[in-house]
C-alpha cells in the first residue's frame, strides 16, 4: 500500500512540474530554441534514445561514478575506522581535514586536468574528492561516540585489534556511518556532472555543454531530466542496501 501511494505521489509530483512546465513555455516570450516545451524535450529524448548517444552517456558517467564513489566509500570508512580509535592522531589531522573540505572539488579541476589530461580521470578524482569527506567525518565520528557496551563485549569474548574493528566496532556504528555514505552519494553524483562539464569529451555532463554550444536547449532539458532521474534510482537503490545491511546485522 505505502508503495503505490509512493508511486502516486511521483506521477501527481511529476505531472505538476511538466503542467507548470508547459504554463510557463505558453507564457513565455523566449524563442522556442531557448525555451523548448515539455513534448519538444520528449522528442529529444527519443532521438537521443534512437541515435544510441544517450545510452553511450550515461554507461560512460555512470562507470565514472562507480569508480570514484566506490573508491571514496571504501577508503573513507576504512581510514575512518582507524582514526576513530586513535583520536589523539585525529586531532592532528583533523585540522587538515577541515581545511580541505570546504573547497569544492571543481576548484581542483584546473590542477588535476593538468595533471592526468581530460577523459576518464578527471572526473573519477572529482567524485572521489566529493564523497571521500562527507563519509570520512561521519566514520570518525561514529567510532569516536560508539557505545562503550560494545567495547566490553568485545573485551569480554577476547576479541581485540582488526577482529573487534570488523566484527563489532563496524556493525555497531555502521548506521551512522551510511548516513555519511547516503549524503556522499548525491554530493558525488552532482560533482560528476560538474566535472565532466570540464574535463571531459563523453558522459552526461559532456552532452549538456555540447547541448549548448548547439543551441540544443531540447536536448540540454532532457538530459537534466534523465540526471535527476538517475540520481533518484541511485538514492533507492542505495537505501534498499542499507536497509538489506541493516537487517542482516539484526540492527533494525
Amino acid at each position: 500500500m505505502k508503495k503505490l501511494l509512493s508511486i502516486k505521489n511521483i506521477i501527481i509530483s511529476i505531472a505538476a512540474l511538466l503542467l507548470v512546465w508547459e504554463i510557463l513555455f505558453l507564457c513565455s516570450s523566449y524563442s522556442k530554441a531557448l525555451f523548448p516545451s515539455p513534448l519538444m524535450a520528449f522528442y529529444a529524448l527519443i532521438e537521443m534514445i534512437r541515435s544510441g548517444t544517450l545510452l553511450s552517456n550515461i554507461g560512460t558517467s555512470m562507470y565514472r561514478f562507480a569508480a570514484g564513489y566506490f573508491s571514496a566509500v571504501a577508503a573513507a570508512v576504512i581510514l575512518g575506522l582507524i582514526l576513530g580509535r586513535l583520536p589523539k592522531v585525529f586531532q592532528y589531522i583533523n585540522p587538515v581535514v577541515q581545511l580541505l573540505r570546504p573547497i569544492s572539488p571543481t576548484a581542483w579541476m584546473p590542477f588535476v586536468v593538468l595533471l592526468f589530461g581530460i577523459g576518464d580521470i578527471p572526473a573519477i578524482v572529482i567524485i572521489f574528492i566529493a564523497a571521500f569527506f562527507p563519509v570520512l567525518l561521519s566514520t570518525v565520528s561514529a567510532v569516536g561516540n560508539i557505545d562503550p557496551i560494545y567495547l566490553k563485549v568485545a573485551k569480554n569474548f577476547e576479541i581485540s585489534g582488526s577482529a573487534a574493528t570488523w566484527k563489532v566496532i563496524f556493525p555497531a556504528v555502521f548506521p551512522q556511518i551510511a548516513n555519511g555514505i547516503h549524503l556522499a552519494l548525491g554530493t558525488a553524483w552532482i560533482f560528476l556532472v560538474a566535472g565532466e562539464m570540464v574535463g571531459a569529451q563523453s558522459g552526461l555532463g559532456y552532452q549538456i555543454i555540447d547541448a549548448r554550444n548547439n543551441i540544443r536547449a531540447d536536448i540540454l532539458l532532457a538530459t537534466i531530466f534523465v540526471i535527476g532521474v538517475i540520481g533518484i534510482l541511485l538514492d533507492s537503490l542505495l537505501k534498499s542496501a542499507e536497509k538489506r545491511i541493516l537487517k542482516l546485522w539484526g540492527l533494525k
